[in-house]
């Protein structure tokens, strides 16, 4: 009885162990989630969901999704909120694609001002948000839902309302449609810039003062940051990582997509938080968020194989954001207990 008794508190306390360490670790709950899922949708469909093409699918839409939800996270770290970077995207994509046509799409230069483009516009679109939120104090919410509707507006201004071609070959043949190794090209830029980006962020006095100003900027303040300064830089990040994914996107589909991206923004802000990183700032990682992403890319994918309509996607992302902004207030009053 005695040794039975000490068994069973023993594997009470590996049990609790196990459990404070997920919620420790986010990324390692998130990684547990995100294997359980690819189990079942591979155990009902195994024919389909671990084809060659449904995971190269899968990974050049990760690799898209990964440019913006790691703008999303230094928004995030800081507190703060970007709901337009899909509308971004679209406009980037628009004002590439239009110079690249007044240009030549058979010119070698037009791929690289088409980036050029994407980028400015881009990290345009981002120092205005900074900017309203940073130096006139205004709600991230609120700014960046007003300029969602201004960017998408005046993208389908710019086209009329509809999808324009008149994307370079070359850059569709390269990046669109490239592989290395069997591996999309899209999906290794996407590692490369991320982990570019989380050198940056965790390795950096900018990616310590990011972390200071979303834990306590009253104060970074006073430690000497430049809080405004700092918050605008954040928002051109985030709006550059929207430029040079519609940028992307245009390699990708050979033509603007201004309808394709009405999800994008939740879907950023889902991998962020679920990857660990905390809406009230101060926290967050781009290996967590790395592994975030994969969550609504695999579950729209799984959805679609088995069957459902895909407007099941958009149900399933948000109630995973629910779940993941649950879980996140629920480490914090664990921790503050």
């Amino acid at each position: 009885m005695t040794t039975s008794a000490s068994t069973e508190g023993l594997d009470s306390r590996q049990s609790r162990g196990l459990g404070r360490l997920l919620l420790d670790r986010p990324e390692l709950m998130i990684l547990v989630a995100l294997l359980i899922m690819i189990v079942v949708f591979a155990t009902m469909r195994p024919d389909a969901f671990l084809s060659a093409i449904n995971i190269r699918n899968m990974a050049m839409e990760a690799g898209m999704m990964m440019f913006l939800a790691t703008g999303m996270t230094y928004v995030i770290v800081t507190a703060g909120i970007d709901l337009s970077v899909g509308a971004v995207l679209v406009f980037s994509g628009v004002c590439s694609v239009l110079v690249m046509r007044l240009i030549g799409v058979d010119s070698p230069l037009a791929p690289w001002i088409g980036l050029v483009v994407a980028v400015l516009a881009g990290v345009a679109w981002g120092a205005l948000n900074g900017v309203l939120i940073a130096r006139a104090n205004l709600s991230p919410l609120i700014v960046t839902l007003a300029t969602m509707g201004i960017a998408l507006g005046a993208s389908r201004l710019l086209v009329g309302g509809v999808d324009i071609t008149g994307v370079p070959s070359s850059l569709v043949n390269t990046i669109g449609v490239g592989r290395i190794w069997g591996i999309p090209v899209i999906f290794l830029l996407s590692l490369a810039f991320a982990g570019l980006m989380g050198i940056v962020l965790h390795r950096t006095r900018f990616g310590l003062h990011t972390f200071a100003v979303g834990s306590n900027p009253q104060g970074a303040e006073r430690a000497g940051i430049d809080v405004a300064r700092h918050l605008t830089r954040i928002y051109m990040i985030s709006g550059l990582c929207a430029g040079i994914a519609g940028y992307l996107t245009l390699s990708r589909f050979a033509s603007t997509t201004i309808a394709g991206h009405a999800m994008d923004n939740l879907k950023a802000i889902t991998a962020v938080v679920l990857g660990g990183a905390s809406l009230f700032g101060g926290s967050g990682t781009l290996v967590g968020t790395g592994i975030g992403v994969l969550i609504p890319v695999v579950l729209a994918s799984g959805l679609v194989i088995v069957g459902l309509p895909s407007f099941w996607q958009e149900v399933a992302v948000g109630i995973v954001l629910l779940a993941a902004v649950m879980i996140d207030q629920w480490r914090r009053t664990r921790r503050s207990r």
